[in-house]
């Protein structure tokens, strides 16, 4: 159930290297406990902050991107920015992040046999360090203004409910569910009428955080407290992804916590899965030409 709730940075740490997304995760989750138990309630806002502006990135990197650079913004690597017409300023450090070593395994089968574009497979073979750095390290041309909604959800309110409709989950309006804002019922997302664009939104995305995250078994038994955490800090997530002012107190998300590390740990994973996932079915149509640009961009950063 959606209710109103009411919105700070996270010291640089060094820590031994990670080698894996397992050790990178799990030093990330030990340095915020150990801000939250501080008192530095903040830093948890800053890694959900973190995944709504790096939503493409893994959980363990964007881990990495908030503990390292808080203010982080638009990250990319040194080639990346070239190719933008900016370049990274002398003596700027970059941040640390894992990329994956990708390489191929030929198929013998005899479907291979019959198709060679179906000989090699891509298999991950490993990590390696690779380094980015925010848009605040760089000179040179202006970027594209990104795309803001500013209080205004725009059409992500159509988008979200055609993102239902193709999972088989139905949205109705219902002034009868007041004075709850939104209903979950597995299947069934009712919204109250009469709210703020922003605020349906808002709403919209908590209650469908609630159906993708909590009609489902999960490996780690919660509570009704944690669920309910768990969607509004989706709903910030995603809110601040697209220019919404989401208000989301900092305190409430130690409600994930408790001293349970390891729910925090899932918490956080689920979290920034789910706001991806959304998040990709806000996002416009995309042609096949800005695909293919794309493709070739990240290979471009992968062979540097």
């Amino acid at each position: 159930m959606k209710t109103i709730a009411t919105t700070n940075n996270i010291a640089t740490i060094d820590s031994k290297k990670p080698t894996n997304k397992q050790e990178l995760i799990a030093v990330n989750i030990k340095l915020l406990i150990e801000q939250l138990e501080a008192g530095h309630s903040e830093a948890l806002t800053n890694y959900l902050t973190a995944m709504s502006r790096f939503h493409g990135y893994s959980f363990g990197n964007v881990l990495e991107i908030a503990r390292q650079m808080p203010t982080a913004t638009r990250v990319a690597g040194f080639w990346t920015w070239k190719n933008l017409g900016r370049s990274v300023k002398a003596g700027q450090k970059g941040i640390r992040i894992l990329a994956p070593i990708v390489g191929s395994r030929r198929k013998k089968d005899t479907e291979a046999q019959k198709d060679i574009t179906k000989q090699n497979e891509r298999i991950l073979l490993g990590f390696r360090n690779a380094y980015v750095f925010d848009v605040s390290q760089t000179d040179g041309v202006d970027l594209p203004a990104m795309h803001e909604v500013s209080g205004n959800p725009g059409e992500n309110i159509d988008r979200l409910a055609a993102f239902l409709q193709t999972k088989g989950i139905q949205l109705v309006y219902n002034e009868k569910i007041a004075p709850a804002l939104g209903m979950s019922y597995g299947g069934r997302i009712a919204i109250l009428p009469g709210q703020s664009k922003a605020e349906t939104f808002a709403t919209l995305v908590h209650e469908t955080a609630h159906e993708l995250l909590h009609k489902s078994e999960r490996r780690t038994a919660t509570t009704k407290t944690v669920r309910e955490t768990e969607a509004e800090a989706v709903a910030f997530v995603v809110g601040n992804a697209v220019g919404l002012v989401t208000g989301s107190a900092s305190a409430d998300y130690i409600q994930l916590y408790h001293g349970n590390a390891s729910l925090l740990a899932e918490s956080l994973e689920v979290i920034q899965q789910t706001s991806s996932v959304i998040l990709a079915a806000l996002e416009p149509p995309v042609s096949e030409e800005e695909t293919a640009t794309t493709e070739v961009a990240e290979l471009v950063e992968e062979a540097a």
